[in-house]
């Protein structure tokens, strides 16, 4: 399976929309994505996994060097996790856990929950 990454804005919020495998193959593409929106000045973004169907630890990488991208630029990084990952758990959300790198996260159930200011994150 290939992976596909959409692009949106919704206010002040890059919205990158993944969907497929996130693997040593496909996982430069969201790493280019992601530096692109920095790249345009974006410092808000959303990494929508909510359709990625398997993850590998070099999408976990890819992952974890956007969140630290993010921060150098003083930006925030929010990901959607399907709306019961933290209760049922998403692969995507599985694999975090299992790797301890979860709680370096902030998690959204929808797009509409991440890119609301005022709702939490979900619990680890």
């Amino acid at each position: 399976m290939s992976l596909k990454v959409i692009e949106e804005n919704r206010g002040e919020w890059a919205v990158l929309r993944v969907s497929g495998e996130l693997d040593l193959v496909t996982s430069p593409t969201v790493r280019q994505h992601v530096h692109d929106a920095v790249a345009d000045g974006r410092r808000s973004l959303v990494l929508d996994l909510s359709q990625v169907l398997f993850c590998d630890s070099s999408g976990v990488g890819v992952l974890i060097a956007s969140r630290r991208l993010m921060r150098s630029c003083a930006g925030r990084l929010r990901l959607i996790l399907p709306a019961r990952g933290a209760v049922e758990g998403s692969h995507v959300n599985r694999v975090l856990a299992a790797l301890g790198v979860r709680r370096l996260f902030d998690c959204y159930p929808d797009l509409a929950a991440a890119t609301d200011e005022a709702a939490s994150p979900l619990s680890a």
